[in-house]
């Protein structure tokens, strides 16, 4: 709740000048994607107490020593049932594709930050999954593939916030019940 309110006082409002305030049409994209990161963890350990949500570090699986230049692989969400482990990465961009040669793809940084996430889990043990979470943006394509790198299952997937509530909500549940799901077979 905070963060909502920080973001309409910081955000919103672009200036003051005889006791009217102007608006922004535009939010700032790193605001709202820190909001939007926010809601989906908070929404899991709100309603979801049968997984553990949290925003969690992931150590670097290194064969040996511990250098001090590696950067902090800090997690936006992560849900952990039993052994099993699902990374989310949340994204909020104006253009959730980027294109190359006119066709639609994946950001390039967010799958290697997703699988670099889920590589260096997965070597402590565990079946470890990821998920590019974008948020749902006009643009014609939106991105939805699911895939499997060296033996963990990467997902891409889009949340529709242009709905009502319910509609939210059962979309971020569907993926805690595929989680689970997948964990029991």
């Amino acid at each position: 709740m905070m963060s909502l309110c920080e973001l309409t006082v910081k955000g919103l409002l672009q200036s003051e000048s005889k006791g009217d305030m102007k608006v922004r049409t535009v939010f700032d994209e790193q605001r709202m994607c820190r909001l939007y990161e926010k809601f989906i963890l908070e929404f899991y350990r709100r309603e979801h107490p049968e997984v553990v949500a949290e925003a969690s570090m992931v150590k670097w699986a290194l064969d040996e020593g511990l250098p001090d230049d590696l950067p902090v692989m800090q997690t936006d969400i992560t849900l952990r049932c039993r052994d099993r482990v699902l990374i989310i990465d949340a994204k909020y961009y104006e253009n959730n594709m980027q294109y190359r040669f006119d066709r639609p793809k994946i950001h390039s940084h967010n799958l290697y930050q997703i699988f670099t996430y889920v590589t260096n889990e997965s070597a402590y043990g565990g079946d470890v999954s990821g998920m590019i979470l974008y948020a749902r943006t006009d643009c014609e394509q939106q991105p939805d593939s699911s895939f499997v790198i060296n033996g963990n299952r990467i997902t891409v997937r889009t949340l529709d916030l242009y709905c009502d509530f319910d509609e939210i909500r059962r979309q971020l549940d569907g993926i805690v019940c595929d989680f689970i799901k997948s964990g029991s077979q």
